[in-house]
């Protein structure tokens, strides 16, 4: 186990947590999704910390950090970028904010559905086409897109593909009682607080090829596999997980046993993971929610009915 890692990715937990009050498991899935050189999306009310979570974090890992606020009149050329002719006939590129190590996506979902497909490229292959030339993005490279519960004002759905390009999701509630105490209680100070990077990019593509390194064996990965398929044959699925899940679920998971201090996977990290990694791209058929049945309950009945591996 390289211990260098791990003092690293406890320096950001910690220098998170002086502005970010709770909140653990967004904090780790910043980290897991990082490490493994994927995308989080994060969604909840308005005011539940998204925005503080990814904008501290860029600020704790180094990098290049660039905010996009979505709104419905937005261009998708304000995200790649453009370019500028001038009147003698030459050109020149003008980056857009998708050009840094760590992007936040805000209100995703107030977008229009062509501005979203702006992310796409960039989100599967680090690149982004502007009138057919290829910008490549800058390495680390990774989205934290944020979106309110669609059904809000102004705010349009996430395409199936669209969905799928996120290694993980997950869900920024209101904190607490005794959390919402300490932040109200220290707010002033909350807000003064400045954070410190702990991480070089360099740093963070070294930990990515220890994750790499890390041992997944055969009856993990079938059981990987196993509730991926359980999910797929669920009839009340509509839009079943594509393979995408499943990779998902196999990168993330290495990023767990590292942060649990293993150099090897458990049937455990799988099922930590398992709801972050397939709940955004379970749909359910027409008339299956007038029945009370959501993609949390396809979830859980996966992971209640296929047989856990003994040994990892």
């Amino acid at each position: 186990m390289d211990n260098n890692v791990l003092s690293i990715t406890d320096k950001v937990l910690k220098e998170i947590s002086k502005v970010v009050v709770g909140k653990e498991e967004i904090k780790e899935l910043l980290l897991v999704a990082l490490l493994s050189g994927g995308h989080l999306l994060i969604e909840g009310l308005p005011g539940t910390a998204k925005t503080t979570l990814a904008r501290v974090f860029a600020q704790v890992i180094g990098g290049e950090f660039k905010r996009i606020q979505l709104t419905p009149d937005m261009l998708p050329a304000d995200i790649t970028g453009f370019y500028m002719y001038s009147t003698e006939g030459s050109s020149r590129f003008v980056p857009g904010p998708i050009q840094a190590n760590i992007v936040l996506a805000d209100e995703l979902n107030r977008a229009t559905p062509r501005t979203q497909a702006a992310l796409l490229e960039a989100t599967q292959e680090n690149q982004v086409t502007v009138e057919g030339v290829t910008h490549v993005l800058p390495s680390p490279f990774m989205v934290i897109a944020s979106q309110i519960p669609y059904g809000g004002a102004g705010t349009y759905p996430l395409t199936v593909v669209q969905l799928d390009r996120f290694l993980l999701r997950t869900w920024s509630g209101y904190p607490p009682e005794e959390e919402e105490k300490e932040i109200v209680g220290n707010i002033d100070r909350i807000e003064g607080q400045k954070v410190e990077q702990v991480i070089q990019s360099r740093e963070i593509l070294e930990a990515r090829v220890t994750v790499r390194n890390i041992y997944l064996s055969e009856k993990v990965r079938d059981y990987i596999l196993s509730l991926v398929k359980h999910v797929r044959q669920n009839p009340d699925v509509l839009d079943s997980p594509s393979p995408r899940a499943g990779i998902a679920l196999y990168k993330a998971s290495k990023a767990v046993a590292l942060l649990r201090q293993r150099d090897f996977v458990i049937p455990d990290d799988v099922k930590m993971l398992f709801a972050p990694a397939l709940e955004h791209r379970v749909r359910l058929r027409p008339g299956v929610e007038m029945e009370e049945v959501t993609p949390g309950d396809i979830i859980k009945k996966a992971l209640a009915e296929v047989p856990v591996p003994k040994e990892p």
